[in-house]
Order: structure tokens, then C-alpha cells, then sequence
């Protein structure tokens, strides 16, 4: 192998020897451009009647993979540009679009799972939730949802394991109401208690569900094994701290965390782009009340010791999991593991563990691997199949084996070229609308990528 692709090699060599395998007995197995060479256009001519030249059968490639295209040629788009620091607080990315009369207003809050009080495991999804859907000190929840829709706008919020969300979509016409809407929402919720009590229900007749569905199973043991039982990601509502839960507990957590200072914002549709910074300046001035500073996500993650760890349930196929540690976003190897990756599980039917499992064996309908690169602390590498129970062991033995040899040997040019072809074509489509445009900046700028990288 070529000293360019040696890295992600070593990365899986030096971790290999702690391989933790989650095996879930579960469910029934039902299972370069445009030819260069074009056809000359057809002339005027002095003779009305002259015929036009035929095309040259031989410009004409016999096969399709004959055709070449011209080297792709792609400028991404600058974040400065749109980057604005707005005078009350938070930074917004203002991207304006005239093709169609919308407007949509994206918040990114700095809170999430993690900032959750000890034996209140489930306020911050709950906030989150009731944010938008349970009213506002001036409308009933019923009153606002029917407000929303005579405007055909769109209102959503939520918490998430390290971030929040508050946005609202609307036509440019209303935009000054939606604005209105979106700032009550977020300084003066209702939290109403019949849509409290209904949230509360849902979540505790969900709990009795936990162990029905095998996907929940695997997934949820798969976290403990990879982060440890303490981590903020394992720490799951129980029935006695969602039953602690009231209203003012929702209240706490909304004041503390919901402030400008903890907001990056993503605005993109038809608008001029001075006035629509007038309006958000407008939005997030004189804040009611002033909360707290946004605090780090933890990181004191733990992983498993090496071993084969099995959750048995009475049915006749298997889930697993292999699993390495794995890296940060911005390591310096990111970008070789993920073409990696790619021609080892993550491709498709163009990968190594999909063809052999899946194509060549038939024992599992899905096999695949990932390893994507962790925003706050290292995430996972994953090999994972579906397999009826008489074939887990001799599935497991081919993804071993397809994990080690690609640490040994050198994949083969196609494989390489396929895998970087994929990433190079399909990153325009990060910034293919001025909604994306908005988003991935304000992402960047939320995670604290942006001020490290500007461009």
C-alpha cells in the first residue's frame, strides 16, 4: 500500500486487539462531462434546400464508459460572506433567496442532554418538545396551532443530546407575525398542562415498549458498551424521573439555557438582507431574562472492555455490532478513514462487507460499516449485519476477516478511485440551496469549527 493509504491501516491495527461484539438474538429473518466530440450544428446556407452535413459516426463512442467529461470544477462558498454578529448577541448567517416567496428562521441552541439536573433524566426532550407545541402566554396551544396554520407556517422545537432548536418557516409576506410568534415562543412559553400530562403519558407508555423492538435494544446497549454507563448519553428517563417532572422544572431549563448569547441562527429565503438583519436585531433585543453561559459538552466517555457481550432473547435472528473506538472530526486521518470506510462497509453494494455478506453469501440482507468522525469527543467504528441465528457466528467470521485484510493489504485502484469519486461528486450538494447554504455555516459556527477554520 501506498504511504498515502497506510494511515487508516494503522489506526485499525492499533485498535483491533479490543474489538467489543454486541450479539442481540432477535426477530424472524424475512429476509471527466459532456462528450467532447459533439455533432457539428447545423449552418445556414445561401441554398435553401442544401441538406445538413451528417454527424461523423466515428465522434460517436461505441460504449458509454468511452464518453469523457471535463474535470469538475467547484468553488464552495465563503461563510463570511453571510456571517453577521449581530448587536444583541447571537451569530446569524443570512442568506437571501428570491425564488420563491419563503422565509425560513433557524435557531441553534447551546444546550442539550447533558445539561439536565440529576434525577430529571427526560426535561430537556420534554422543553424541547412543549416549547412549540404547548402555547404561549398570550395564545392556548389549540390557538396557536390554528394561528400557524391560517399561515400556512411551520413552528418546531426540540433538545437533543448536545444541542436545541427552535425555528419557523413562513411566506415573506408574514414574515414580521412569524417573527412575533417565534420571539413569544421563546421568551414567554405556556408550557400547558393538558399537553404536559399528554407528553408525560406518551413517554411512560413508551418505557413498557423499551424491550419489544430489537433495533431499540441494540442500539441502546450499544452506547453503554461504547461510552459507559455514566456517560450523559446513557443516562435514559425512568419512570420515577419523568413522573418528577412539572412544569416549573421545564420553566428552569428553558430561562437557564434558551438566551441570545447561546443562539446561532440560520435565516435564508426572500428577503433584503439589511432589512431582514433590522428584524433579527428587533427579535433578540431586551431579553426578559439573561440565563446561563453555555457549558461544555462532556467527554469522560468509557469504553468497554474487549469481549463478546450477548443480550439473549427468545427469537431466531441476530443483531451485531463490532466495534473499535474511534476518532474526532478533526483528526488528521479523518478524511483517509472515511475513503477507507467507504470501500471497506460504508459504500454500499461497492464495499467489501456488503458484497461478501450480502451478495456473495446471501446471510443478511443489511451489512455495512461507519465510523464518522465525533464533534465533541470520539465516536464509534461499527461493522454491523442481520442474520438468522444458525449463520451470526459464520457472518461475524467475514467481517473479521474483511476488517483485518484491509489493514494488510493494498486496495485496489478502482476501489480507490470509486470511494474518493463518491465524496469529490456529491460535495456541491452540501451547499445546493441557499437553505443548506445557511445551515452548514451556522452548524460550523455552532460546533466551533467556523472560528477555527473561517474558510
Amino acid at each position: 500500500m501506498s504511504k498515502e493509504n497506510s494511515t487508516p491501516v494503522v489506526l485499525i491495527v492499533s485498535v483491533v486487539a479490543i474489538v467489543a461484539i454486541v450479539a442481540i438474538f432477535v426477530g424472524k429473518d424475512n429476509s471527466d462531462n459532456e462528450q467532447t466530440s459533439k455533432p457539428q450544428e447545423p449552418t445556414q446556407s445561401t441554398k435553401p434546400n442544401k441538406p445538413q452535413e451528417p454527424v461523423n459516426a466515428a465522434e460517436v463512442p461505441d460504449r458509454a464508459e468511452k464518453l469523457t467529461f471535463p474535470k469538475l470544477q467547484y468553488e464552495p462558498p465563503s461563510g463570511a460572506e453571510y456571517r453577521v454578529q449581530l448587536k444583541s448577541g447571537p451569530v446569524a448567517f443570512v442568506v437571501s433567496n428570491r425564488e420563491l416567496p419563503l422565509v425560513s428562521v433557524s435557531i441553534m441552541v447551546r444546550t442539550g442532554q447533558y445539561n439536565e439536573p440529576k434525577g430529571k433524566a427526560g426535561v430537556a426532550g420534554m422543553t424541547g418538545f412543549l416549547l412549540g407545541k404547548g402555547g404561549t402566554k398570550t395564545r392556548t396551544a389549540e390557538e396557536l396551532e390554528e394561528r400557524l396554520a391560517f399561515l400556512a407556517a411551520g413552528l418546531g422545537s426540540s433538545v437533543g443530546a448536545t444541542s436545541g432548536s427552535v425555528g419557523v418557516n413562513t411566506l415573506s409576506k408574514d414574515i414580521d407575525e412569524g417573527l412575533a410568534i417565534l420571539r413569544e415562543v421563546l421568551t414567554a412559553p405556556r408550557f400547558q398542562k393538558s399537553r404536559f400530562d399528554l407528553y408525560k403519558q406518551k413517554q411512560l407508555q413508551g418505557m413498557k415498549q423499551r424491550n419489544d423492538d430489537s433495533k431499540s435494544i441494540e442500539r441502546r446497549e450499544l452506547l453503554r458498551l461504547a461510552y459507559g454507563p455514566d456517560f450523559f448519553r446513557n443516562v435514559i428517563p425512568t419512570k420515577a424521573s419523568v413522573e418528577s417532572i412539572t412544569v416549573e422544572d421545564l420553566r428552569a431549563f428553558h430561562q437557564a439555557w434558551f438566551h441570545p448569547d447561546n443562539f446561532v441562527v440560520a435565516v435564508s429565503g426572500d428577503f433584503d438582507r439589511k432589512t431582514m438583519v433590522a428584524k433579527l436585531e428587533k427579535l433578540f433585543a431586551k431579553w426578559p431574562f439573561t440565563g446561563k453561559a453555555a457549558v461544555p459538552v462532556p467527554t469522560n466517555k468509557r469504553f468497554a472492555k474487549p469481549g463478546i457481550y450477548i443480550v439473549d432473547k427468545d427469537v431466531n435472528q441476530g443483531r451485531v455490532n463490532i466495534m473499535l473506538p474511534g476518532i474526532h472530526r478533526d483528526h488528521p486521518d479523518f478524511y483517509a478513514v472515511q475513503v477507507m470506510n467507504d470501500i471497506l462497509g460504508g459504500g454500499g453494494f461497492t464495499s467489501r462487507i456488503t458484497n461478501r455478506v450480502r451478495s456473495d453469501e446471501g446471510l443478511a440482507y443489511s451489512a455495512y460499516s461507519y465510523m464518522p468522525g465525533g464533534t465533541y469527543y470520539p465516536l464509534l467504528f461499527v461493522a454491523g449485519y442481520q442474520s438468522k441465528s444458525a449463520t451470526v457466528q459464520y457472518a461475524a467470521q467475514i467481517v473479521l476477516e474483511e476488517m483485518r485484510r484491509i489493514t494488510v493489504e493494498a486496495v485496489t485502484d478502482k476501489e480507490m478511485v470509486t470511494a474518493k469519486s463518491s465524496y469529490i461528486q456529491t460535495f456541491p450538494q452540501t451547499f445546493e440551496t441557499k437553505g443548506k447554504v445557511a445551515a452548514t455555516f451556522a452548524n460550523e459556527e455552532f460546533t466551533g469549527r467556523g472560528a477555527r477554520n473561517p474558510a
